[in-house]
């Protein structure tokens, strides 16, 4: 108590800690044998982990900390004592079956779980090893310098207490038997997969792997008893433990298989959450049983106690990790992640031109968008002008995007600002397939991107070049027709004033590339989900359909809305946040809105006939760079979230940026026109 007040009051004076070795004091604590060894682990941790986020001396503290024991044996015989008896008197099972391990609960009960415990931290039992954890390593982040400490440290702090020549020595049973009943409880949670109706919906085959499930359970328990029987009887040969890894293989390779499938197929987040703590728990029993068969072997102790350290290792980390809600996702998200990329990479594909034709068919489609975007743009103007209440003004602006969006979609015809989310999806997938050290790929890679750039180009010009001349156009029509401009002078300046590159219309823009990024994900998401839950078939039984249209129609409407529900659902949701971001601004009163490229050419055209062009050629030019600035913001934000998101759904590490860089510059030189125009086709007689 004299000692705490005595750094308090140096720390409230702002002067050095009393003198003495941090890491010497907190271990000679361990010397008193009726102390409490719980409180001094957590006092033994607090000294070293780091102080500040500067702080990465965390091993050189643990190398310190073995250095003292190992010079000092009646100190260690302190420690060791305190240790192997803490661990011999918690219960262990808990720790075994789920510290590391998502729980039986679910996605969202977890979610909530987590974010409770942020508000009212869970009350640990002390007498359970798994909640000691949390009190010993009692900080959220704890685990970001454990994970600094090398496994060759781990490995040795678990000989110093438990060495390979006195296993026999400690109370090395009582943890043998908490060990046993997990193996047992693992093997009948896995097995219980085997009527599990998710798998069997995601594998047609399930039934055949059945049987595996079902004899893990079985072999567990031939194990446990073997074991045990071996226990009481020194004579007994023990079970190796070889049958149960055969059918926890078996098990895991067909858990494999389904996550394969998911990936065509389609997935859920129940599915990825099963898969993953099926998965989790297969290898918890492996790393047990590898544990108990090598402790019960006499040449290979050590093994037992490499096994061991790397086991609670890993476990400790999780168990810190526990309470992590961005951990707890990313285990959650990679299945779903790459599934919902893979959709978007596969419409990526549509949007890279490589022949003449596509490159005309994009040119086409690009500029029957920009007609309908025009149009598009003077509705938004004239609902505008009706002043409505805030949520009415919201509904009009987002069922004019969201409406128009997907006509646009269904029509076949191209956003320009839309590419980038999903060829960033295609260049992810193929960084993934190729092995950018070979000269081919490299070539093969660049290739991809003249043909994502020129396709990029076609797409902008298309809408622009035909929404600012239709927007023109359309102004003078009306106005010929009305005998007045349709735009008034004051919303010809409003609009003018919106395209300033210097003033919010970038930050706009980039929040319309956000969306536009996010809109990938939600179109990527639906497909998914249309795949995965059959929607087509289902629409097509509806007996209402079915009537109206007959069987063979409904059945082709549901294929054709399941083929098209992710474009539809991205396109009018991207369209219901354009539409409603002013409108949110103004209710939070933050400088929130959109800007589109395509939107702001043909509001430049509205602007124009508004003024009746008489306006200074100068302001023209500045309001024509702010729409390519606003562009440009467009396609950069887009395209930049959605490869990164891309590249981390499939854990890509890209380490080839000077070579790449290189080969482009190169081919940049060599051909510049392939990175604007599709190469020429060369003629079957030549």
């Amino acid at each position: 108590m004299i000692k705490k007040l005595r750094a308090c009051l140096y720390w409230f004076l702002g002067k050095p800690n009393p003198p003495g070795d941090p890491i010497a004091n907190a271990l000679d604590r361990y010397r008193d044998a009726d102390a409490d060894t719980l409180e001094l682990t957590r006092q033994l941790v607090a000294v070293l982990r780091p102080q500040n986020r500067g702080d990465h001396a965390a091993p050189e503290r643990y190398q310190a900390m073995f250095e003292r024991l190992e010079a000092d044996d009646s100190l260690r015989t302190a420690f060791r004592s305190h240790i192997v008896h803490f661990i011999a008197t918690r219960r262990l099972v808990t720790f075994f079956t789920d510290s590391g391990i998502l729980p039986g609960t679910g996605f969202f009960s977890e979610w909530w779980r987590i974010l409770g415990s942020r508000l009212l931290p869970e009350v640990p039992d002390e007498r359970r090893l798994k909640d000691c954890l949390h009190v010993i390593y009692d900080r959220a982040s704890d685990w970001r310098w454990l994970e600094e400490i090398p496994p060759e440290s781990s490995q040795r702090f678990w000989e110093l207490i438990a060495p390979a020549e006195e296993l026999r020595s400690i109370d090395w049973r009582s943890i043998q038997e908490q060990m046993l009943d997990a193996v047992l409880l693992l093997a009948h949670r896995v097995s219980g997969l085997g009527v599990e109706s998710e798998l069997m919906r995601a594998s047609p085959n399930f039934d055949d792997d059945t049987p595996r499930f079902v004899a893990l359970s079985a072999e567990a328990l031939d194990f446990v008893n073997a074991f045990r029987a071996a226990l009481n009887d020194p004579e007994q040969t023990p079970d190796d433990g070889s049958q149960l890894l055969v059918i926890a293989a078996q098990c895991r390779d067909t858990l494999q298989r389904i996550r394969k499938r998911a990936l065509t197929v389609g997935t859920s987040l129940h599915l990825s959450y099963l898969l993953t703590r099926s998965e989790q728990s297969l290898e918890r029993l492996c790393d047990l049983a590898a544990i108990l068969t090598t402790g019960q072997q006499a040449t290979a102790r050590g093994e037992a106690i490499q096994s061991w350290a790397e086991f609670a290792h890993a476990a400790f980390l999780a168990e810190n990790r526990r309470n992590s809600l961005r951990f707890y996702i990313a285990q959650l998200s990679h299945l779903l992640a790459v599934r919902v990329t893979e959709n978007a990479a596969r419409s990526g594909e549509h949007y890279i031109c490589d022949t003449p034709a596509d490159y005309g068919r994009m040119w086409r489609s690009a500029a029957g968008a920009g007609v309908l975007i025009s149009l598009m743009a003077l509705l938004k103007i004239k609902a505008a002008a009706l002043h409505a209440p805030l949520f009415g003004e919201a509904f009009m602006f987002s069922m004019i995007y969201g409406l128009g969006f997907v006509t646009i979609f269904l029509l076949g015809m191209t956003v320009a600002t839309k590419q980038p989310a999903m060829t960033a999806q295609t260049l992810a997938s193929l960084l993934g397939d190729l092995k950018l050290t070979r000269s081919a790929d490299l070539e093969r890679l660049v290739d991809v991107i003249a043909a994502v750039s020129r396709s990029q180009l076609a797409a902008i010009a298309g809408n622009v070049m035909v929404a600012l001349p239709v927007a023109i156009a359309v102004g003078l029509g009306l106005g010929f027709l009305v005998d007045m401009p349709p735009i008034t002078v004051d919303k010809g300046a409003h609009l003018i004033a919106d395209l300033d590159p210097l003033s919010w219309a970038l930050p706009h823009a980039a929040i319309a590339g956000f969306y536009l990024f996010l809109s990938g994900l939600i179109t990527g998401y639906f497909d998914n989900r249309a795949a995965y839950a059959d929607i087509g078939p289902r629409i097509a039984r509806l007996r209402w359909l079915q009537a109206l249209f007959g069987q063979d129609r409904a059945g082709r409407i549901g294929n054709y809305i399941q083929e098209r529900l992710g474009g539809i659902m991205g396109n009018f949701l991207f369209g219901c946040m354009l539409g409603s971001t002013g409108v949110i601004g103004t209710i939070l009163g933050l400088p929130l809105d959109i800007r589109h490229i395509a939107f702001a050419s043909a509001n430049l055209g509205y602007a124009l006939t508004g003024f009746q062009f008489e306006l200074p050629l100068k302001a023209i030019a500045w309001a024509a760079f702010g729409v390519a600035a606003i562009g440009f913001t467009n396609l950069a934000v887009s395209f930049t979230l959605a490869l990164r998101t891309a590249m981390r759904a499939r854990s890509i590490q890209f380490e080839h940026g000077g070579p790449l860089l290189s080969a482009l510059w190169q081919r940049l030189r060599q051909q510049p026109r392939s990175f604007v125009l599709p190469p020429r086709q060369v003629s079957a007689d030549a």
